[in-house]
């Protein structure tokens, strides 16, 4: 594929609607497409996708092509894969985009591998050199202390996964549209080398982590299950959620699930208040997309200052309470 053309980006859907990361990845997918003057295609694979497939087109895709087989409807990453193989020979993309999701994290280095090119994983930009063309892909680094900027090269496709919540989506434009083309791909069911036998959801109470507009986040030094109620607290009446670091979660005060940071979820909130956290890069390497970051701490060395806007230096169990008192005062009046 030494000259494919076009970007490219797998995009995925949650039920009926496209998935989140489709409309962050068609947001920077559209941006390396207007750089390099070419078109940005999308590509679904599941059953019975068409028409929710077919929103790509308002998000800023310019062609969008539908992979339709029974053997799709879940993800199953051998089917998948030889999928993706088909379709990467079909169309020849020169920059292939991947969300850096349960699916793409697993999918994108299968594919490169079969592809016999390069993999930037969990980028946080994108963009295009000037002179080259080529993709540039800059990624945390050394446990997400620094930047890294890797040069894709003459590599085609240039592959990327993208870290979720990292991009700007696009303005929906509902005067955009297009026909979905299906490309059919042969898949023998004897390729799968797993299978899912059972699928459990998990309910979320409230707001989900991923949605909120204010998240509070609590870490070890909260103390307690009990005082991690004030938190809580705090989130519901801000209609929020709360997160949390790795030791809030050792320490049994929050379910996994909360846990923020570069191997746990990633969030972009207008406000992200951190109680009780000390700014550990892994944890700050996923809230560094809030809008705005407040914080509580009692030591005033603590790397957390250096990433908020707004700081407080004190013990959470004097600060908090007051500034939820406020809130309520706010609130009420």
């Amino acid at each position: 594929m030494a000259n494919g053309a076009g970007v490219l980006i797998v995009g995925e859907v949650a039920g009926r609607e496209l998935a989140g990361i489709t409309g962050e990845l068609l947001g920077v997918g559209r941006k390396l497409a207007n750089a390099r003057g070419e078109e940005l295609l999308a590509v679904f694979l599941g059953s019975g996708i068409g028409a929710t497939a077919a929103g790509a087109f308002a998000q800023g895709a310019d062609k969008v092509y539908v992979v339709d087989n029974s053997l799709l409807a879940s993800y199953q990453p051998e089917s998948y894969a030889a999928a993706m193989e088909r379709v990467c020979a079909e169309l020849t993309p020169g920059i292939l985009l991947m969300g850096a999701t349960y699916m793409g994290r697993d999918l994108a280095p299968k594919l490169a591998c079969r592809l016999k090119t390069g993999l930037a994983t969990d980028c946080v930009a994108l963009n295009i050199d000037p002179q080259t063309r080529g993709m540039l892909a800059t990624r945390a680094a050394y446990g997400a202390k620094a930047m890294a900027e890797v040069d894709c090269g003459t590599v085609r496709p240039a592959m990327a996964s993208v870290k979720t919540k990292s991009q700007e989506p696009l303005e929906p434009d509902s005067s955009r549209r297009g026909a979905v083309v299906p490309i059919a791909v042969q898949l023998n069911a004897a390729l799968a080398k797993t299978q899912v036998v059972n699928r459990v959801t998990v309910e979320v109470k409230g707001i989900r982590l991923e949605d909120a507009r204010i998240v509070v986040g609590g870490g070890r030094g909260l103390g307690s299950i009990a005082n991690w109620k004030s938190l809580e607290a705090l989130a519901a009446d801000l209609k929020g959620a709360v997160g949390s670091t790795r030791g809030a979660c050792d320490e049994g005060y929050c379910e996994m699930a909360t846990q923020l940071g570069i191997t746990a979820k990633s969030i972009a909130p207008e406000l992200y208040i951190a109680v009780g956290i000390s700014g550990a890069s892994q944890h700050m390497g996923g809230v560094s997309f809030s809008k705005h970051i407040v914080c509580i701490n009692k030591d005033a060395e603590s790397p957390v200052f250096k990433l908020s806007q707004y700081g407080v230096v004190g013990k959470w169990e004097d600060v908090l309470p007051a500034f939820h008192r406020k809130v309520k005062e706010l609130l009420a009046g």
